[in-house]
């Protein structure tokens, strides 16, 4: 298992429009995307500078990608 990247929010809200996902709106503190091809796939963002591992991780695997994918997308 790799280590997960030290990003912000809105660096995770810029790697996953690479795979698809569209910024629908924003709600307080947290950024609400949606995929093109799916609309009922949404992933909600925290607006943080720094994700917590344990949120970050679970995001990346609700997208259907790999830590090192991600990275890639980075």
């Amino acid at each position: 298992m790799s280590r997960m990247p030290v990003v912000s929010g809105r660096e995770t809200v810029r790697a996953l429009e690479k795979i698809g996902y569209v910024m629908d709106h924003q709600t307080g503190s947290h950024i609400i995307l949606r995929h093109r091809d799916s609309p009922h796939r949404r992933l909600t963002v925290p607006d943080h500078r720094e994700l917590a591992k344990g949120t970050l991780r679970s995001l990346i695997r609700q997208a259907g990608i790999s830590v090192e994918g991600f990275r890639a997308l980075l």
